[in-house]
Formats: C-alpha cells, structure tokens, sequence
C-alpha cells in the first residue's frame, strides 16, 4: 500500500528515494540470483549426461569452503534440488519487484511527481 501524497517537497523526496533504494535492493538480489542459476544450469547441462552413462563418475563438489568427492549420481539430484529453488525464489522475487513497482508508479500519479526523462 502506497504511502499517502507527500505535504511538502522533503517528505516526498524521503519516499521517492525509499522506493527507488527498494527497487535497486531488489534488482541487485534477482541478478545476483540469476547468475547463480546459469551457472547451475551450467554444471547440470554437463552433469544430466553423465547421470546415464557414468553414473559412478567421481566428480568434485564445494560445500562450505572444502571440496567433497561425490559421484554424479549423488550430485545432480541435489543440484536439480538447489536448482529448483533457487527459480522459486527468483520468481518471487520478480513478483514483489513488478508489485513494488506498481505500488511506485501509484504513489508518484497520486502525489504528481514525474520522472525526468
């Protein structure tokens, strides 16, 4: 819910830099998350073959700073997993960011302030 219309000029330079700040926080976290989802998607584009034909490949995980020796098929299950939720919470962050958003462009309509182009 969109702050009411700003009384003076101070105010409603407070709330316009809050939602731009919030909108910033927001698109930094979903790049930072998109990136970390391509190079998932990465390592199981290489993995998902060798799952069939090599099941019992030796292969190298980082978890918590320390390599682990896995086997594929150990590993792509979890990566699938991991994977997975990190596409959800990217998808909810993509929601709260075009809501956001919304909610903005409401506040700066109600409170007549425009964007410089």
């Amino acid at each position: 819910m969109p702050p009411k219309a700003p009384t003076n000029a101070q105010e409603a330079s407070i709330i316009f830099q809050r939602y731009r700040t919030e909108l910033q926080n927001l698109a930094q976290k979903i790049g930072e998350l998109e990136s970390e989802m391509d190079e998932y998607s990465l390592v199981l584009s290489t993995l998902r073959p060798l799952k069939s034909s090599e099941p019992s490949r030796t292969c190298y995980r980082l978890i918590g700073g320390t390599l682990v020796k896995r086997s594929v098929q150990d590993v792509v299950p979890t990566l699938e997993t991991t994977h997975s939720g990190i596409k959800e919470v990217l998808d909810s962050l993509v929601q709260s960011y075009q809501e956001k958003e919304k909610e903005f462009e409401a506040w700066r309509k109600e409170a007549g302030i425009q964007m410089p182009r």
